[in-house]
């Protein structure tokens, strides 16, 4: 049994980040099941001129940049939907999946629309990215306006995974209107729905800003908050009575701190749910030659809990997070936009 094959034995379901063919084809092998994108990861993808004849074909037609970044996007996302589409249909739709990220410029802070107009975007956008899928999950981040977005995707019967989270108030606000809307459409049997929760991006945080935290603490901090929620998760769904699986994406869990070893957050959240994890950190994992227990479900001593409750500003970090992570929504896509300029210039050269 090879590492991967280990953690996926645990109970944790495999997703890869990232929809690049090469890494899709290879993680199946290792176990991976689903798999996420976001525009970082469609422009490394566009990067390796691999895609150059979709491109050229694009550019021919006299597409715009962002036309032709939304069209590649879905093109490679399509084309990791059919993939794992044999998994989403051996487990009934339970799994499979793939995230396909509605227009982060929605968030920039200085270009995007008015909250109303946001809301209404997210709601056309999804409608429309959703048309003619059967196993894409749209993601919308739990900013405001996504959030307030959610009822009626979700009552339009579109499968949501709901991104960015970083707070259990977050979350709560997530599940209970995705749910609300999800009853007016009906169709429970089908219902899927998931809730990713940043991980390593909290410990990288407090490492920098909460230094007077003890060594036992630091790099527990974002495991201790996801867990929590997993904890909460597991508990709100319980008596629903649905068929599939409601659950929490452990996203963000490539090691950020220079003592964390490669599987850091992996080892400690093996045993449930999803993991998102980075080609490399797939790869790594299968040269750390390990084998894996479920430890999902364990949490820190007491001691630490009460010192990271203690000492850390839980309102207040994701406050700050949150303005991070907009800039990271929304700055990707304009990277993409960039680079397909880039491109355009040089296929035109050649």
């Amino acid at each position: 049994m090879t590492p991967l094959e280990s953690l996926v034995s645990t109970g944790t379901k495999l997703w890869l980040d990232s929809v690049d063919p090469v890494e899709v084809e290879k993680n199946l092998k290792y176990g991976a099941t689903g798999a996420t994108s976001n525009p970082i990861i469609i422009a490394g993808i566009l990067g390796t001129g691999d895609h150059d004849a979709k491109l050229s074909d694009l550019l021919d037609a006299g597409h715009d940049d962002t036309a032709i970044a939304w069209a590649m996007t879905d093109y490679l996302v399509a084309n990791a939907q059919k993939s794992f589409h044999p998994v989403w249909q051996k487990t009934a739709c339970n799994d499979g999946w793939v995230s396909f990220e509605l227009d982060p410029l929605l968030e920039d802070v200085e270009l995007g629309p008015a909250h109303d107009d946001r809301v209404a975007a997210y709601i056309k956008q999804g409608k429309q990215a959703n048309q003619g899928h059967d196993n894409r999950m749209i993601k919308v981040p739990a900013t405001p306006a996504g959030l307030d977005a959610l009822e009626e995707l979700a009552a339009h019967g579109i499968t949501l995974n709901v991104t960015l989270i970083f707070s259990d108030e977050q979350y709560h606000a997530a599940r209970e209107a995705v749910w609300k809307g999800r009853q007016r459409f009906g169709q429970l049997d089908t219902f899927k729905s998931v809730y990713s929760i940043f991980v390593s991006r909290v410990d990288a945080y407090t490492d920098k800003h909460y230094t007077n935290l003890s060594d036992d603490a630091q790099g527990e901090v974002g495991l201790l908050n996801t867990k929590r929620i997993w904890h909460d998760n597991q508990a709100w769904w319980a008596d629903k009575g649905l068929k599939l699986d409601q659950e929490i994406i452990f996203a963000s869990t490539g090691a950020k701190l220079d003592w964390q070893a490669p599987d850091y957050y992996p080892a400690r959240l093996a045993g449930s749910d999803i993991q998102t994890n980075p080609p490399a950190t797939n790869d790594a994992i299968q040269e750390l030659g390990k084998s894996y227990a479920k430890t999902v479900g364990d949490m820190p001593s007491q001691a630490i809990q009460d010192e990271i409750d203690a000492k850390v500003d839980q309102a207040k970090m994701t406050a700050d997070l949150m303005e991070e992570g907009l800039a990271k929504f929304a700055d990707p896509f304009k990277k993409l936009l960039a680079s397909i300029k880039d491109k355009r210039a040089q296929l035109a050269s050649t």
